[in-house]
């Protein structure tokens, strides 16, 4: 079928190539050999088209497909030869992911977009390419609006009481991250490295809530009864604690010794990602790392109570690992829990 003469505006044929008359595929040698398919020209008289685009199938009709001034209206308005495979699908040799949409905007003349931005711009490049200029603009305005709307600022929450906290945790969707820390409440003396073991522990909290801003909710606590402790929090209960503090004999009385465990804290932060929503977590994942069998390892069972959860969070006390560093030369250091 030759093309016909018209006074309608229409994209360059050069740009609407599509088609594949052609597939290539490996030889037992590993080369790759060119297949040349059997190709036929579409009937001019048919209502519907059947559309294989990049191997995702689509039935629809001419009608819808040139209802606009795009690419498609060019292709199957009789300005250029369509050809079709032996069943009779029209082959094109782009993704189909989100070929639907491109169908449903053609159709209606609008469509909801994803909500996604990495989505968004898969969708405003295959309205590009398939001149759609409505769909275009759509696009880039949703992306507009995206990157207006996003807050750079990094909000942290400073909890005021256990209820406020409770419900925070409740009610937030997301991962979250909680630092308490509060000098005051030593009885005893602190050991030499106390001091900046505790202000470790604060600088890295503010940079894992710059890290990870938008993704977990890291909040706040100087009210609290311990001098410093993480805890973590995934789909509104605790997951993990890692307890900073113990209290050693190193020069014949107790001491309040702070330690900075940077590693364990960063695997806490990591374990939690996968308590993201609307992802649902993997139950074999869970398990794995403790976030529904905590540490005693075994699955959750009916009739488990709030009581019996809570005792499988998944705890770590540093002072188990503590160093020696700072006992003096000749005392051996106890530590007691």
């Amino acid at each position: 079928m030759s093309a016909e003469a018209t006074t309608d505006p229409s994209p360059p044929l050069e740009s609407c190539a599509p088609l594949v008359p052609t597939q290539h595929r490996q030889d037992g040698r590993g080369g790759v050999t060119e297949m040349t398919l059997d190709l036929k020209p579409l009937n001019p008289s048919s209502k519907y088209v059947k559309l294989n685009v990049g191997g995702s199938l689509h039935y629809t009709t001419v009608q819808t497909l040139t209802k606009q001034d795009t690419m498609l209206k060019a292709m199957f308005s009789g300005r250029m030869e369509v050809l079709t495979d032996s069943e009779g699908w029209i082959l094109i040799d782009r993704s189909g992911r989100h070929f639907g949409t491109i169908l449903n905007y053609l159709r209606d003349g609008s469509v909801s977009l994803p909500e996604s931005q990495r989505e968004l711009e898969e969708v405003l490049c295959e309205a590009r390419y398939y001149l759609i200029q409505g769909l275009v603009e759509d696009c880039q305005l949703a992306l507009q609006q995206k990157s207006e709307a996003y807050d750079p600022l990094c909000h942290i929450p400073m909890v005021t009481s256990p209820k406020e906290e409770q419900q925070i945790i409740s009610r937030c969707s997301k991962p979250v991250v909680k630092l308490l820390h509060n000098r005051s409440n030593n009885k005893y003396s602190y050991t030499s490295n106390s001091d900046d073991n505790l202000l470790k522990n604060i600088e890295l909290f503010d940079k894992l809530a710059l890290r990870f801003n938008g993704r977990v909710l890291f909040i706040k606590d100087v009210l609290g009864d311990e001098i410093c402790c993480w805890s973590f929090y995934g789909q509104g209960r605790k997951i993990a604690e890692v307890c900073c503090t113990s209290i050693v004999y190193a020069t014949e009385k107790k001491q309040t010794k702070v330690e900075f465990p940077e590693a364990r804290i960063f695997e806490e932060t990591l374990n939690i990602l996968i308590y993201e929503t609307p992802r649902v977590p993997d139950k074999a994942l869970l398990e794995a790392t403790g976030g529904v069998a905590g540490g005693g390892g075994g699955p959750l069972r009916a009739g488990d109570d709030e009581d019996g959860r809570e005792h499988r969070v998944r705890r770590i006390h540093v002072r188990r690992h503590i160093m020696h560093d700072e006992r003096p030369h000749g005392h051996q250091a106890v530590f007691k829990d």
